[in-house]
C-alpha cells in the first residue's frame, strides 16, 4: 500500500515539474518576442504618439479612438523592430551589447521573427486604417517604411543614417495629431522639429558610449567615422541649441501657456549645458549627463505641451 502511494507521489511530482518546465519554456518565449519589439523604443513612441493627440485635440481626445490608435501604433513599432533585428542579426552576433537577443543567441529563429514582423505590421495598419484613418495608418507605414527599409542598412554605410532615422522617430507626432486632426499646420510641425531635434543629443550620446560596439558590428554612426567624438558632439550641441527657440514655438503661436514657455525655457537650457559640457569633454561621464539630461527634457517637456493654452 505504502509502496503505491510513493509511485503515485513520484508520479505527481513528475507531472508538476513537467507542467513548471513548460509554464518556465512559455514565459522565457513569451519574454524573448517581446525584447523582439524593442518595448522601450515603442514606450516613447507611444508616449509620443499620445502627447500629440492631446496636444491636437486641446483637450482629452476620444478614448476609444486613442486605444485604437496605441494599439495600432504597437504593432506596426513591433513589427518595425522585429524586421530590423531580423535584417540585423550577424551585425547583432558581432556586438556585445546585442550578442544575447533571441535572433542571434538562436531563441528565436529568423523565419520566426519575419513571421511575427509581418503579421504585426499588417495587422497594425489595419487597426490605424480601420479604427483610426487611413492618413494615420499612412504614416505608420512610411514610419516602418524608413526604419526598416532605408535606415537600417544606411547605418553600415553613411552617419547620416541618424537624420534619417530621426525623421522616422518623429513621424509618430504626426501619428498621433493625425488621429485628431488630419489638417496639419503650425503648431503640429513645432512638435515634429522638437521631437527631431531631440533626437540628435539623444542618439549622439548612445552612439558615444557604445562605439566601440557599432565599430565591432560595422555601424558607420558618427562617433565610429570620427573616433574622436567630436562630430557627435557638435551635432548634439547645435541640436540642443536649435531646439530652445523650437520648443517655445507653441508658446509664441498660442498652443501653449506662459508655464510651458518658462518650463521649456528651462528645460532647454539644462540640456543646453549638458551638450556644451559634452561638447568640451567627450568621456563617458558627460555622454552619460547628456543621455539622461535628454531622457528628462522630451517626457517634461511633452507632459507640459499636453496642456496646452491652460499651461
Amino acid at each position: 500500500m505504502s509502496a503505491g502511494v510513493l509511485v503515485c507521489d513520484e508520479v505527481k511530482a513528475a507531472e508538476a515539474k513537467k507542467v513548471a518546465a513548460t509554464k518556465a519554456t512559455t514565459a522565457s518565449k513569451f519574454a524573448d518576442y517581446l525584447e523582439l519589439t524593442k518595448p522601450r523604443i515603442a514606450v516613447l513612441e507611444l508616449v509620443t504618439v499620445t502627447m500629440a493627440a492631446f496636444t491636437a485635440s486641446w483637450s482629452v481626445p476620444d478614448l476609444g479612438l486613442l486605444a485604437w490608435l496605441l494599439l495600432g501604433t504597437t504593432l506596426v513599432a513591433s513589427g518595425a523592430s522585429a524586421f530590423n533585428q531580423w535584417l540585423e542579426i550577424a551585425t547583432d552576433a558581432r556586438m556585445p551589447r546585442t550578442a544575447d537577443r533571441p535572433l542571434p543567441a538562436g531563441r528565436i529563429s529568423a523565419r520566426q521573427a519575419f513571421t511575427f514582423g509581418f503579421v504585426t505590421t499588417v495587422s497594425g495598419a489595419l487597426v490605424l486604417a480601420y479604427q483610426v484613418n487611413l492618413t494615420t495608418a499612412a504614416l505608420g507605414l512610411a514610419t516602418w517604411f524608413l526604419y526598416v527599409v532605408v535606415y537600417t542598412p544606411l547605418k553600415r554605410v553613411t552617419p547620416l543614417n541618424t537624420v534619417v532615422g530621426a525623421v522616422a522617430g518623429a513621424i509618430p507626432v504626426l501619428m498621433g495629431w493625425a488621429a485628431v486632426d488630419v489638417r496639419f499646420g503650425l503648431p503640429a510641425a513645432a512638435l515634429f522639429m522638437i521631437v527631431f531635434l531631440w533626437q540628435f543629443p539623444h542618439f549622439m550620446a548612445i552612439a558615444w558610449l557604445y562605439r566601440d560596439d557599432y565599430a565591432r558590428g560595422g555601424m558607420k554612426m558618427a562617433t565610429v567615422v570620427d573616433p574622436t567624438g567630436r562630430s557627435a558632439a557638435r551635432q548634439s550641441f547645435f541640436a540642443a541649441l536649435a531646439l530652445i527657440p523650437v520648443s517655445l514655438l507653441p508658446a509664441m503661436i498660442h498652443s501653449a501657456g506662459p508655464v510651458y514657455f518658462v518650463w521649456a525655457a528651462l528645460l532647454g537650457t539644462v540640456q543646453l549645458g549638458c551638450a556644451a559640457w559634452f561638447l568640451k569633454s567627450q568621456n563617458e561621464r558627460t555622454a552619460r549627463v547628456l543621455l539622461r539630461a535628454t531622457l528628462i527634457y522630451l517626457p517634461s517637456l511633452l507632459l507640459m505641451l499636453m496642456l496646452g493654452p491652460f499651461s
